[in-house]
């Protein structure tokens, strides 16, 4: 896993969850490769983005949805 400090410079199309709404609290994904999503706060299209491996995004996406991770 990497980063960029300017998500706005990624040649990418944001999106963000279809369970999110205007004032959720929310993240927005981008696919840079076939290899490597871009994930970014979406409260900051500037700010900082993760680039992770697309394997791993869906590993922990499946373990999220699971509840694997407890109640926050």
């Amino acid at each position: 896993m990497t980063h960029v400090d300017d998500a706005s410079t990624l040649p990418v199309t944001w999106w963000k969850s279809t369970y999110s709404d205007s004032g959720a609290q929310c993240v927005e994904c981008g696919i840079v490769n076939a290899e490597t999503v871009a994930v970014r706060d979406s409260k900051d299209p500037h700010g900082p983005a993760l680039l992770v491996g697309r394997a791993a995004l869906s590993s922990f996406a499946a373990a999220a949805a699971a509840g694997q991770f407890g109640q926050m």
